[in-house]
């Protein structure tokens, strides 16, 4: 058997990016690798994010079917769940389970010269909705089986009637 393991030195980061070239300032520069698929992760998935000074890798978000955990490795931030902001460092282990505007969540990093790093792992529950509340958007992503990821992304006051396009 392959040993499902791997350093962190090891790994090769990536600037994350979306299904669009425009990322506000607040979010640029961030990196992420890829873990649990190259692991052979089934039912987990694990990322490491490092954040620049200043910054945050994504919008407060939270999710109706998965649930996050994040270890901070190294740097200071804060985390935001819900209205409530923390102060985070290394060391600092953060849950956020699934539900509405109140598990809502974001790491920020809050220095002005070190990275913020973190180990992120989640439950792979697929389809997954996925509630922004600043900016009032809710998203839906499925994974089909080529790992091709379908994605739709809205505003409630933009949805489709159910009987729109019906004759």
């Amino acid at each position: 058997m392959t040993p499902r393991i791997v350093h962190l030195d090891e790994l090769s980061l990536r600037p994350i990016k979306a299904d669009e070239d425009r990322i506000p300032e607040r979010y640029q520069g961030s990196q992420l690798a890829e873990i649990g698929e190259m692991l052979g992760a089934r039912m987990l998935g694990y990322n490491l994010t490092v954040v620049p000074p200043g910054k945050a890798a994504f919008p407060a978000h939270s999710h109706y079917g998965n649930e996050e955990m994040f270890l901070i490795l190294e740097g200071v931030g804060e985390v935001r769940i819900g209205e409530q902001i923390f102060p985070v460092r290394a060391g600092h282990v953060i849950a956020c389970p699934t539900g509405g505007p109140e598990t809502a969540h974001q790491l920020r990093n809050t220095s002005t010269d070190t990275v913020l790093t973190y180990l992120s792992v989640s439950t792979t529950n697929y389809p997954d909705l996925v509630l922004y509340p600043d900016s009032g958007k809710i998203g839906a992503v499925h994974y089909d089986n080529n790992g091709r990821a379908i994605r739709l992304r809205n505003r409630e006051s933009d949805n489709l009637s159910y009987w729109d396009g019906e004759t």
